[in-house]
């Protein structure tokens, strides 16, 4: 059955369910996904570089997908209006203005791991979530460094050239052993660790840097764990496995290599500007080192270029460090299934720019995200106005959770009144640090009243306020404090806040009240600390208070300020 067949018999489906979870009144989840998948027939996706045509079948049962390649830079501004999602490999050059003219664009995907051609702060300014493949070229760009190393030691690429110009030159290509050779790592993620494993099965000495792996791990890896200079001195074989950032562009520079061992070999198959390609030709020239096998380079394709000249001192490809059938196929999937999952309204597994909101960390946090966020919307709603600094108390089970999430799910909620769907989890915290807000972190690990509890305070122009919750299961969230007064209330649509003073006949002139404007009060619920002192009321409502009831309830004696709120 053909994909399109197929998706109109299950949007028929879909409709058909829609009908009946309406008539049964079913749960909103249902309804929820039935609008959601009914919605995302009509989504586009652009596909603006080759990729395996297993990722386009992926997209293609969700969306309208369109491949074109090799677009310049202003057809592609002019069309991006109209797309969803963009899906691109290294070709494409995702700019600032690429983005901002993207004004439907949810997802941009790297079918590969390097994102360093889409601009990526400038997608997280708009909310546009960007992911890559960080392990579906692993193995590929792994083996391809070995292969790289092997290569250098036994000068294949020039001895498969001689042959073919009919020469025999034995004694021209004595080779170097790697056996019992000492290999340096500078990087030790999945790429690394792929390569030291092998490395010590072929017999090497392995070493590594990497600033942000513990000696323990290093030490299963089957990995020395040293400082970069020492690294250098002893290493015959050096292979670069990081990302090309601020500390390690040029990386190996003149310095760097003036450190090495004059027989010492250096291989490059990570990101181009890690090396200093011109430190590199005068060290190879002058024999500071023994060779060097590169495949990335500063600007791509190699344009004009001294490494050219070094002959059987290098050995240069054309990024290929990804270039293999398997790897195409594993990224492309990868990526295509993150496109639709975040166009199914699911979060990506391998978002770069939201940290610590990995799909499993999401699954697990959900009903904390769900509670932070309620939270902060609702505190953001009583604070008003300007808000400087957002305090978050992880309380008793909630002080063994990750804080990153909680604190911006708590900023999504607190920035929503004012942003609505302009912010969420991608761009929450550049949006709030952009508005002067600043965030305090605190956790207890005892519990209160609760075996754990989340407390907001938000303080801004007009004042001080916070509010506290709990979870009494999975999906049930309980407002469990307002302004220290104990209250325990699950959230609603639509509240009514009062502060007031405790004295019969409160309540009856705010039903009575709210009764003459035909507002229904679903439930009502009083905090106090002490008898006829300060008290909060919480009212959830069935519908919005009309314009103008608000300034009457405050008009009633013994209130003192009145607040509604719109979750």
């Amino acid at each position: 059955m053909g994909i399109k067949t197929s998706l109109g018999i299950k949007i028929r489906k879909l409709r058909y369910s829609r009908e009946k979870a309406r008539s049964i009144e079913c749960d909103r989840t249902l309804r929820r996904s039935i609008e959601q998948a009914t919605k995302i027939v009509m989504a586009k996706v652009l596909v603006s570089d080759p990729v395996d045509k297993a990722g386009i079948e992926i997209l293609s049962q969700v969306a309208q997908v369109d491949q074109k390649s090799k677009l310049p830079i202003e057809e592609l501004i002019g069309i991006i209006p109209e797309y969803d999602a963009l899906m691109v490999r290294s070709g494409t050059k995702v700019t600032k203005e690429v983005i901002e003219a993207g004004t439907q664009l949810k997802i941009i995907g790297r079918a590969g791991v390097g994102v360093d051609n889409i601009d990526v702060n400038a997608a997280t300014r708009k909310g546009i979530v960007v992911v890559n493949s960080p392990e579906g070229n692993t193995i590929a760009a792994a083996e391809h460094a070995l292969a790289m190393m092997l290569s250098l030691s036994r000068h294949i690429p020039d001895a498969n050239q001689s042959v073919k110009n009919n020469k025999w030159d034995r004694k021209l290509f004595m080779g170097t052993e790697v056996y019992k050779k000492t290999l340096g790592l500078v990087g030790l993620g999945k790429i690394g660790s792929h390569v030291a494993t092998v490395a010590r099965s072929l017999g090497m000495k392995v070493l590594a840097y990497d600033p942000y792996i513990s000696k323990e791990r290093a030490e299963q890896i089957g990995c020395a764990l040293v400082d970069l200079d020492l690294l250098y001195q002893e290493s015959d074989y050096i292979s670069l496995h990081v990302p090309k950032t601020p500390d390690t562009a040029h990386l190996i520079d003149a310095e760097a290599l003036e450190k090495m061992k004059p027989t010492a070999r250096l291989i490059n198959c990570a990101r181009g500007g890690i090396v200093d390609e011109e430190a590199l030709y005068e060290a190879l020239k002058n024999d500071k080192i023994g060779g060097a096998a590169i495949d990335v380079f500063e600007s791509e394709p190699l344009g004009e270029s001294k490494l050219r000249e070094l002959g059987s001192k290098i050995v240069l490809t054309p990024h290929l460090g990804a270039s293999t059938a398997e790897a195409q196929v594993n990224v492309a999937l990868d990526v295509a299934e993150q496109i639709r999952d975040v166009l199914l309204g699911l979060p990506a597994r391998s978002a770069v720019n939201i940290p610590g909101l990995k799909a499993d960390v999401v699954e697990k946090l959900r009903p904390y995200l769900q509670l932070a966020e309620t939270l902060g919307n609702l505190v953001g709603q009583l604070a008003g106005g300007r808000i400087d600094l957002l305090e978050v108390r992880m309380q008793g089970e909630f002080a063994k959770i990750a804080s990153q999430p909680l604190v911006i799910a708590a900023l999504k909620g607190l920035l929503s009144p004012a942003l609505r769907e302009r912010v969420n989890y991608v761009n929450a915290e550049i949006e709030a640090q952009e508005r002067g807000i600043r965030v305090i972190e605190t956790k207890d690990a005892s519990a209160r009243d609760y075996s754990g509890s989340l407390l907001l305070e938000a303080r801004g122009s007009m004042g001080t306020h916070s509010v506290s919750g709990s979870l009494l299961s999975q999906d049930e969230i309980r407002i469990t404090n307002l302004d220290e007064f104990p209250i325990n209330v699950p959230p609603s649509n639509y509240m009514l806040f009062t502060l007031h003073r405790d004295m019969p006949g409160i309540i009856g002139k705010i039903g009575s009240l709210l009764g003459s404007f035909n507002v229904n009060i679903a439930s009502m619920q009083v905090g106090r600390k002490i008898v006829r002192g300060d008290a909060v009321m919480v009212l959830s409502l069935d519908d919005p208070l009309p314009d103008g009831i608000l300034s009457e309830i405050t008009k009633l004696s013994g209130i003192r300020d009145a607040y509604t709120v719109k979750l």
